[in-house]
């Protein structure tokens, strides 16, 4: 038997539906069991620290996406597995919108660029 690409990101779908069902069962029956037991299980189970996913860890990571409120996208678990299997890396992330740009960065005896930069809390005396 041989499995496409497809076939296999619809059956990952499939059995993270099954065990988020569980999963909603176990809410029903005791409210906060998701959010105080449930998710920072498969938090730590889809080893979301690594930088670059394992194929191991793409189970977990596919039912950490139903614990919120976006959809799966098959098409993405899709690029994921073919991603993993052909052992290629993560593509680069891009840079957080947070992030000052490098030339409004502080340099030594420039200007602070936040009011909250150049205070001192340390002891006195």
């Amino acid at each position: 038997m041989n499995l496409t690409s497809d076939q296999l990101a619809d059956l990952l779908i499939g059995i993270a539906r099954a065990q988020n069902a569980v999963i909603d069962a176990m809410e029903r029956s005791s409210p906060g069991f998701r959010s105080t037991h449930a998710v920072p299980v498969i938090t730590v189970a889809a080893n979301l620290r690594a930088g670059d996913p394992r194929m191991i860890d793409l189970p977990s990571r596919v039912l950490l996406r139903l614990q919120g409120r976006v959809a799966v996208d098959p098409a993405v678990v899709k690029a994921d597995l073919e991603r993993l299997a052909s052992g290629k890396a993560a593509p680069a992330a891009p840079a957080p919108a947070f992030a000052a740009p490098p030339a409004a960065t502080a340099t030594k005896g420039a200007a602070p660029a936040s009011p909250l930069d150049g205070l001192d809390f340390s002891a006195k005396g």
